[in-house]
């Protein structure tokens, strides 16, 4: 059986195409569409943020032979908490991250943390866009709500639990996006005009996080983007495709002949 940490849609399409491959597949998730999705296709699923001992005990309780983390490429404590529960069950441990997008802007500032993030928007004021998810939203609103110069927007995906957090924080109504996507280009141009966007926050998230479409809109209104680099971790090696991912499960738990 493989333990398998989904946190993107395509770690979700991962976790299909591994259990076609052959084998047994337990998800984990940290939201209940994710789960039905996956469910869906016939894999069993857990839903919540495990820390490494929970981990640990779901990869015991359900025969686990490998752990494969195909967590967001921003879920730093995920991904640690997977390799220590890999370490502690002596579990080989497999690392799946979307590919990042080589981008070069003259309108683009790459920072190293959300904070940094947060205070470069706060500097440059205006009217800013945040497309860097609710889980950091708390980051954003101490250093950005209330500002004289600056209009904050979060766009998020439309779950109660975030629509909670924004009023929570102090977000009005006139300041909060629900959408799911895919995102394209003219729908994010749509968005900044309207708006009136002039900087726009956003993660490094790769092509399937859609940062292409953000960053293509916002050059060709001559918008400012900040872009928070991916956190480095010591994973080993990495794989970027799920060929790679299938190839080493099946170097490390071969799948029965015929």
């Amino acid at each position: 059986m493989i333990l398998l940490l989904a946190g993107t849609s395509d770690a979700r399409e991962l976790a299909v195409m591994i259990q076609h491959a052959g084998y047994d597949v337990t998800a984990t998730v940290v939201t209940d569409h994710a789960a039905e999705q996956l469910r869906a296709a016939g894999i069993r699923t857990y839903v919540g943020r495990l820390d490494a001992f929970q981990l640990a005990e779901l990869a015991k309780a359900e025969g686990a032979k490998v752990i494969v983390d195909a967590s967001h490429p921003f879920a730093e404590e995920a991904s640690k908490n997977a390799m220590q529960a890999a370490a502690e069950m002596d579990l080989p441990y497999i690392r799946y991250e979307r590919r990042e997008t080589a981008i070069a802007s003259e309108r683009v500032t790459f920072v190293d943390s959300y904070e940094e993030a947060a205070d470069l928007a706060a500097e440059k004021g205006g009217v800013v866009m945040l497309t860097t998810g609710s889980k950091t939203l708390d980051i954003f609103a101490a250093r950005l709500i209330g500002r004289p110069n600056v209009k904050v927007i979060a766009r998020m995906l439309p779950r109660k639990d975030n629509l909670d957090k924004c009023e929570r924080l102090g977000f009005s109504q006139e300041q909060i996006v629900m959408m799911q996507g895919p995102f394209t280009k003219e729908l994010d141009r749509a968005l900044y005009r309207h708006f009136g966007v002039t900087v726009v926050v956003t993660k490094e998230s790769g092509k399937v996080g859609f940062v292409d479409e953000k960053i293509a809109a916002a050059e060709e209104l001559g918008i400012e983007v900040i872009v928070i680099r991916r956190p480095r971790l010591a994973y080993g090696i990495v794989h970027h495709e799920f060929a790679g991912v299938l190839a080493a499960l099946k170097e490390r738990v071969p799948l029965p002949a015929g």
